[in-house]
């Protein structure tokens, strides 16, 4: 028998929609921060190599580590705009009395295809450099 009377609002719901989304935020400054280092670890070798006066063979393609990073750090702030518009959803759908709705595709496992994507790239990078 179905219930289609309106639920009763409950905050510890609402708190428990708000601790995912921050979870989300802090999986997305994450991915920013880990972006930002993979973009710019090639510049940081090479300063590295030549305060110790190191010979240092350098990827003819420097700037694949830049896009990957730069990735990286447009994947991070994908993650927090679908982690806000998810969490405003999900709470108007609370206020509401309506109960939420699971999104077709869960973001973690396209985030997980797209993190496996780019860890394909960065073995091919750092293969093609050694």
């Amino acid at each position: 028998m179905a219930n289609d009377a309106p639920r009763k609002y409950d905050l510890n719901t609402e708190l428990s929609a708000e601790r995912t989304m921050l979870a989300w935020l802090r999986t997305g400054l994450a991915l920013m921060g880990f972006g930002f280092v993979v973009s710019k670890f090639g510049l940081f070798l090479r300063k590295l190599a030549e305060l110790r006066n190191i010979h240092m063979r350098v990827s003819p393609n420097e700037t694949l580590s830049v896009w990957i990073g730069v990735a990286l750090v447009l994947l991070g702030v994908l993650v927090n705009i679908i982690a806000s518009a998810r969490f405003f959803k999900t709470i108007s759908q609370l206020r509401e009395g309506q109960s939420p709705t699971a999104p077709k595709w869960h973001p973690s496992i396209v985030i997980a295809i797209i993190m496996s994507a780019i860890g394909i790239a960065i073995a091919v990078y750092l293969i093609h450099i050694r």
